[in-house]
C-alpha cells in the first residue's frame, strides 16, 4: 500500500466526503485498476452521497474555521473602529430605540408569530453567528424559494434585485417598506454591541451562499460584517453578485477611519435611493450603478 501512496497524493483533492454514520457496506478497494472496479467504486460513492454523506468542495480554508485569534480580531476590529461602533450606537439610542419599538409593535400587530427573525450567518473568518432582524415574512413561508432566487443571482451575474422588489407574496403587510428602508435590519445593532458585527463592513452572507463561494471569494470574510458597507452605498440592488464580492473584498483590504466615515455619511442618501428604487422599476441589466466611493 505504501508503494502506491504517491499515486494518490500527487492529485489535488476536489471533494471531501464527510460520513454522518457508519457505512453499511465496505468501500471497494480503489487501488485496483479496471473498468469493473471503477464502476463499483462509482456506485458506492453514489450510495454514500445520497444516503449518509455530505460533499464539500476542497478549499484552501475550511468552510467553518475555529474562532479567530485575538490578533486577527484586532486587525479586523481595531480600537478606533470599536470606539465608533459603541459611541454611535450609544449616542443614537434616542433615535433607534423608539423606531425599533414602533417596528416591533407593527410586526406583532400585523402578523401572527415572533417579532424577530434569527438566522445563522457567516462572520469574520468564516465563524457562524446568529443574525437578528425584524421578521418580514409570513409564518411558514417557503424559504427554498429565496434560496433558489439567490442561486440564480449568483450564476446569472445580474443585478441583485431583491425578491420582494419583484412582488414576493410571502411578505407581511408593510414588509416591503421595512426592507426598502432597512428598518428590518435595526436589530443587528445588538450584533454590533456583541462584537459579532460592526457598523461598517461587508454584508453578512448566509451559510448556503458561503458554501457556493469560490476560494478567492471567501476573502470577503476577512473583515467583520457590517450594517452598512461599500456595496450598500454604491448601488446595492443595481450591482451584480460579482461586483458586490469585489467591493467587499476591497473594503476588507483597505479598512480605514476615513473610508468608514465616508460610508457612514453616504448611508442615509443610499437608503433613500433604495426606497425610491422599491417604488419604481429598476434599470435593465447592464446599466451602471451610482458612482463609487473614492478612496
Amino acid at each position: 500500500m505504501t508503494r502506491r501512496a504517491p499515486r494518490f497524493i500527487e492529485h489535488p483533492i476536489m471533494r471531501v466526503i464527510t460520513v454522518k454514520r457508519p457505512l453499511r457496506k465496505r468501500m471497494p478497494d480503489t487501488t485496483v485498476n479496471g473498468e469493473e472496479k471503477a464502476a463499483e467504486v462509482t456506485r458506492f460513492l453514489h450510495q454514500a452521497v445520497s444516503g449518509v454523506a455530505r460533499i464539500h468542495r476542497g478549499d484552501p480554508e475550511p468552510s467553518f474555521p475555529s474562532n479567530p485569534s485575538r490578533e486577527e480580531l484586532a486587525v479586523a476590529l481595531p480600537g478606533w473602529k470599536r470606539f465608533i461602533d459603541l459611541a454611535m450606537v450609544t449616542l443614537l439610542i434616542p433615535v433607534w430605540l423608539p423606531v425599533m419599538t414602533l417596528v416591533a409593535l407593527w410586526v406583532a400587530i400585523t402578523s401572527p408569530g415572533p417579532v424577530f427573525y434569527r438566522q445563522p450567518r457567516i462572520g469574520f473568518k468564516g465563524r457562524r453567528f446568529m443574525l437578528t432582524k425584524f421578521r418580514t415574512m409570513k409564518m411558514n413561508a417557503e424559504t427554498h424559494i429565496h434560496e433558489a432566487y439567490l442561486e440564480h443571482l449568483i450564476v446569472s451575474d445580474r443585478p441583485m434585485t431583491k425578491l420582494d422588489a419583484t412582488g414576493d407574496p410571502h411578505l407581511i403587510f408593510g414588509g416591503k417598506f421595512l426592507r426598502a428602508t432597512g428598518l428590518d435590519e435595526l436589530p443587528q445593532i445588538f450584533n454590533v454591541l456583541k462584537g459579532e458585527m460592526s457598523l461598517v463592513g461587508p454584508r453578512p452572507c448566509t451559510v448556503i451562499e458561503f458554501e457556493r463561494y469560490a476560494p478567492e471569494q471567501r476573502a470577503r470574510v476577512n473583515a467583520l460584517p457590517g450594517l452598512t458597507g461599500l456595496w450598500q452605498v454604491n448601488g446595492k440592488n443595481r450591482t451584480t453578485f460579482r461586483e458586490m464580492i469585489e467591493m467587499d473584498i476591497f473594503y476588507s483590504r483597505n479598512i480605514s477611519l476615513s473610508l468608514d466615515l465616508k460610508i457612514i455619511l453616504r448611508t442615509p442618501p443610499a437608503i433613500l435611493g433604495q426606497f425610491f428604487d422599491s417604488v419604481r422599476p429598476l434599470p435593465r441589466p447592464g446599466v451602471k450603478s451610482t458612482q463609487a466611493v473614492k478612496t
